[in-house]
This record gives structure tokens, sequence and C-alpha cells, in this order.
């Protein structure tokens, strides 16, 4: 198990390739090997962050299916590293729930230890981008009054497939499907709270480790997964992540 750098073009995938390199990507990343074609490699998520931090209701028409107001400032909450898996790994439907929803997000993922941050200097702490799915067991996030079992579960934070350093975060296409079906299709530039103010807002609050990921909220549309299902978060310029549903037993 390594780190790779993700060579190629995604729109030809014949063409993607992995160079595994030395160390971690938090810094000068040195090749470690020869090239090999991706359909070569297991992918697992991108990072292993300390921590994921999320918010809510970031766009308007989500808060309003919801059935919730439009919030003043950004609504965070924290989501354990526990939840963490990567694409084509399952997705465990608790036996505790009968409404899993999914929720495709574009997530940031930190790229140095950092506090305070002004939005300013947001790029300077950003590592890159992946695609991310707040998987929320919505019965338990109304029963429980709040959201930590609801969105806490093992394997509720699908990321990846991979980390793409080069995209401009504030107009990309956030898209979900499921069984091939569109289910979520919005756009980043309508945030109630750009992705550069969310993560200053977070950094105000906590200190920020490499590989933490920021989960910037999602698009509406969402809706219920079930059993068998296979789930598609597709962010532009990034890629696409897919994971299938499976039972918990």
């Amino acid at each position: 198990m390594s780190f790779g750098l993700v060579t190629g073009e995604p729109a030809a995938p014949e063409s993607l390739a992995v160079v595994s390199i030395s160390g971690h990507p938090f810094g000068a990343m040195e090749p470690a090997g020869p090239p090999r074609p991706l359909s070569d490699v297991r992918l697992l998520a991108p990072v292993l962050p300390s921590k994921v931090v999320a918010f809510a209701r970031t766009y308007a028409e989500h808060a309003r299916e919801l059935g919730s107001e439009v919030p003043d400032a950004p609504m965070m909450f924290i989501k354990p590293s526990t939840s963490v898996i990567g694409p084509g790994d399952p997705i465990r439907y608790p036996r505790q729930s009968h409404e899993v929803h999914h929720e495709a997000e574009l997530a940031v993922v930190i790229g140095r230890l950092c506090r305070d941050v002004p939005m300013s200097r947001v790029p300077e702490v950003v590592l890159g981008y992946t695609c991310g799915n707040d998987v929320t067991a919505r019965d338990l996030q109304r029963s429980d009054g709040q959201w930590s079992r609801a969105k806490g579960f093992d394997t509720f934070c699908p990321l990846g497939p991979w980390v793409e350093t080069q995209i401009d975060p504030s107009d990309v296409r956030v898209t979900c499907t499921v069984g091939g079906q569109v289910r979520q299709d919005g756009r980043t530039s309508l945030l109630l709270f750009p992705v550069a103010e969310l993560v200053s807002y977070v950094s105000e609050a906590m200190t920020l480790l490499p590989g933490d990921v920021i989960l910037t909220g999602t698009p509406a549309g969402v809706g219920p997964l079930s059993v068998g299902d296979e789930v598609s978060v597709t962010v532009e310029g990034v890629g696409t992540l897919t994971n299938r549903v499976v039972g918990r037993d």
C-alpha cells in the first residue's frame, strides 16, 4: 500500500496510469517506481483524515427539499474518520435504519497544518479536491435530534477516486446517479457560502491537519439508497466515485 500519482487523461481511461511515490503527498513527491496501468491498481480512499468536517444546507434548494430554513451562517458537523471508505468499497446499510440517503459533494483535502486561515489564503492550505458522499440515515437524523449517529456509521463517507490539485472549485458540476439514473445535478457556484469561506470558517474553530477533509454540502435531489444499488458521485474536473450498497450482515 502506498500513495501514488495518477497520470493520463480521465476522458481516456486507457491512458491512466499510477506512479508510486515515496512518503506522502503533503510535500515533494518523488517517484518510487515505474508507471502501472490504473486497471492493475486497487484504489483506496485517497487520504486517511484525522477528521471529516461537513456542512449542512449550503445549497438553498437542498434546504428547501428537507423543509429546513436557509441558514444565515454555515452549519458545521463532524463525521468520524472511521466512516471513510474508498472507491469500490461497499456502503453497508445499518440494521438500525430504514431510510439511508446519498448526498453527493465536492470534498476539500487539506494539505498543511493550519488554523485561523483568512479566505484570501485558503488556496495555500488546500492540497486539492475529491468526490465525497455524505451518506446519511435520514430516519435516525430525524429521531435523534442531532446527527452524529445518522452520519457517522462505518462506510458512510466514501471518498475518491483521487485528489485533483488543478481545478477551480468555484463553479464545478456535482452529480449523483443511482443505478445509472441521475438523482442530483448541481454546481458549486450555487453554494450559499463559497468554498474558501467554508475552509476559513472551520479553521477558526479547530486546527486542520494534512489529509483532513471538508465536505462542502450537497445540492438538491438527495434520496434513498437500497441494498444492491450502485451509487456514483461525479465532480467535474475530478472524476467519479462509485460504491455499491450491501447489507450489514
